[in-house]
């Protein structure tokens, strides 16, 4: 009779995250089997408390699965982020956006830009391998590349703080969902909202809407069919004001300047009775706040890499985003429960942590190993700005409805 190491391996197999853990030339690793386990046990109090099953294998390895994507050890699945070896650790660096590849000859301070340009990640780990991983990291967030320490943040469950009044508990179904969030943690967790019958309306802005609409449209779909498109421009934020004081939910994933420098903070709109207001940032609050974090740059601050012959491989597929839009959708789902009138604050490298102190299995198995299996085809999303009439036909009904 196989025992719970047993069928955590043999579930890791299963769900295709040992199929993305591990060197691309080598076998596939198992040392993180335990947060399958851990999420598939999350996602049960999400299901039990809203009455929609929830996919943890799903999940995790979704995007992977309809993006054809693979195991690439220090290179990360989707390609964008690499564990560098420093002196005495290892750091990770991601150039995922065409500012993050402009940046790195002022990173490596080389005299000639070109030159660096040919091969932007040959001279970072040039650069990186001669100095401590904390150094090169502070030197790459000083020009605001997302970079991380391998293990650098420890655990830390979500801060919860009292903001304004609350309402009788209640469950997500028939409530507003405003999700100003972009790429995957925050349009994760919207998601599982809408499924439990919230109305969901994504916020974009015009002339920057969320980055995921030019990749694949396949993991677009996934992540925001069935949410109404909303297009305003954050600098004439009148109307996006308006509904936010109308909503039950409100997701976000920005830096909190631009948010209270714009007036749209959660101390700076009236909040109906019982709102809950969803902050997901990379790293918390204070200091670390403005950093900027991917999914697997976050994992990497957390600890929750896989193991090789050669060192620390990433594990999954941006692991630190499905975890987290699953553990902020739960967060939400409790505090409505609670009453609401309360900000939540959940960091992406700090669920990583978590995750990352579960106890580890040795790494290779022989159990089999399937590839992740693709979630099945989503209607396709809004357009950009497509509902904004309808939207506006909400914010009305619902500021002259009771609260």
């Amino acid at each position: 009779m196989d025992g719970p190491t047993d069928a955590q391996a043999r579930a890791w197999g299963a769900s295709g995250l040992a199929h993305l853990t591990g060197l691309p030339d080598g076998p596939p690793d198992f040392s993180r089997a335990a947060v399958l386990a851990h999420a598939g046990a999350v996602a049960a109090q999400l299901s039990a408390r809203t009455g929609v099953e929830v996919d943890a294998p799903g999940l995790l390895a979704g995007r992977a699965a309809l993006l054809g994507l693979t195991r690439g050890g220090q290179v990360s699945a989707g390609g964008a982020t690499r564990l560098l070896p420093a002196v005495g650790g290892w750091c990770a660096i991601t150039l995922s956006r065409p500012d993050d590849i402009d940046a790195v000859p002022a990173v490596v301070e080389a005299d000639v830009a070109a030159d660096v340009l040919d091969d932007p990640w040959r001279a970072l780990e040039t650069w990186v391998a001669g100095r401590p991983a904390v150094e090169a990291v502070e030197r790459a967030r000083l020009l605001d590349l997302p970079a991380a320490v391998l293990g650098e943040v420890s655990p830390a469950d979500p801060v919860v703080r009292s903001a304004g009044r609350m309402a009788p508990p209640r469950d997500p179904s028939g409530l507003l969902v405003v999700d100003m969030s972009s790429m995957w943690a925050g349009p994760s967790c919207a998601r599982l909202l809408g499924r439990a019958g919230a109305t969901v309306v994504k916020v974009e802005s015009p002339g920057r809407p969320d980055g995921t609409r030019s990749g694949p449209r396949l993991f677009f779909d996934w992540m925001n069919s069935g949410k109404l498109c909303y297009a305003v421009d954050f600098d004439d934020p009148s109307r996006l004001r308006e509904l936010l004081s109308v909503a039950d939910v409100v997701i976000e994933a920005s830096r909190p300047a631009g948010l209270a420098r714009r007036g749209l903070g959660p101390d700076d709109v009236p909040a109906r009775d019982g709102r809950v207001w969803l902050s997901i940032t990379g790293y918390g609050t204070g200091d670390v706040a403005t950093r900027v974090a991917f999914g697997d740059d976050a994992a990497v601050a957390g600890g929750l890499v896989g193991r090789s012959a050669h060192g620390p491989v990433f594990c999954a597929d941006a692991v630190a985003d499905p975890l987290t839009g699953l553990h902020a959708a739960l967060a939400v789902v409790d505090a409505l429960r609670r009453g609401g009138g309360e900000i939540v604050q959940i960091a992406m490298a700090a669920v990583a942590a978590g995750y990352a102190a579960l106890p580890a299995l040795p790494g290779e198995w022989r159990v089999p190993v399937d590839r992740p299996v693709a979630p099945g085809p989503a209607p396709r999303a809004s357009e950009l700005g497509a509902d904004n009439a309808q939207v506006n036909r909400l914010i009305d009904e619902r500021r002259h409805a009771p609260c």
